[in-house]
């Protein structure tokens, strides 16, 4: 019999950005005067209670986690996409850093007001929790690294300390309903949400 499958044509690319498709992340980091920074982010991953944070240099963020290290990694749904938007061009740090002018971006210090977005006291750090994210992460920073072959950014590892979750979403058992949680995702700089199920892993107890 032959063999029927299809081989697709395949080219070798330099894209300009390579977030292929990661859920965005609202990162709460603590400013000097008592007030809470917001910065949308798409680099993220977990490993047990550890979560990987990739964040730019010149931004607000990393300046206040090596101040304060502590953070609240909110995990916004679908249906904040314009609240995340309406962050995007903005920045905490004054004055602008010149890469981010050279986008237009501008100086914003109450990222709440802008976003529409809503602050709950956190258990146990300093920057408050974002209400209408399904999921809230209170977090430590355990180490920040910068790579020798980019250098333009930092490798963030953090450790979670307490999982905040909307009610709705919670099934028996301290888990998350895969059916009625879907996260925001960043699609070479498109919004998305997820699509329909297609099956679970071995692993899964649900």
């Amino acid at each position: 019999m032959k063999n029927t499958k299809q081989i697709p044509q395949i080219e070798t690319i330099q894209p300009k950005i390579l977030y292929y498709g990661t859920p965005v992340i609202l990162l709460n980091t603590w400013n000097e005067d008592g007030t809470v920074n917001i910065s949308p982010i798409s680099s993220s991953w977990a490993l047990g209670d550890c979560i990987v944070l990739g964040i730019g240099l010149e931004g607000k963020a990393i300046e206040n986690l090596e101040q304060l290290p502590e953070c609240v990694i909110n995990i916004p749904s679908p249906s904040l996409w314009e609240n995340v938007e309406q962050l995007a061009p903005y920045t905490g740090k004054n004055p602008v850093p010149e890469n981010k002018k050279k986008y237009g971006c501008a100086y914003q210090k109450d990222k709440y007001a802008i976003s529409g977005l809503t602050p709950i006291e956190s258990k146990a750090v300093k920057p408050t929790r974002i209400m209408e994210c399904p999921l809230q992460i209170e977090a430590r920073v355990k180490n920040i690294r910068i790579p020798d072959h980019s250098p333009n950014f930092a490798i963030i590892e953090t450790q979670a300390l307490h999982v905040h979750a909307h009610k709705e979403i919670i099934m028996e058992g301290n888990h998350i309903d895969p059916e009625k949680w879907s996260s925001l995702i960043y699609n070479f700089r498109h919004y998305f949400g997820l699509g329909n199920q297609l099956g679970k892993t071995f692993r899964s107890e649900i």
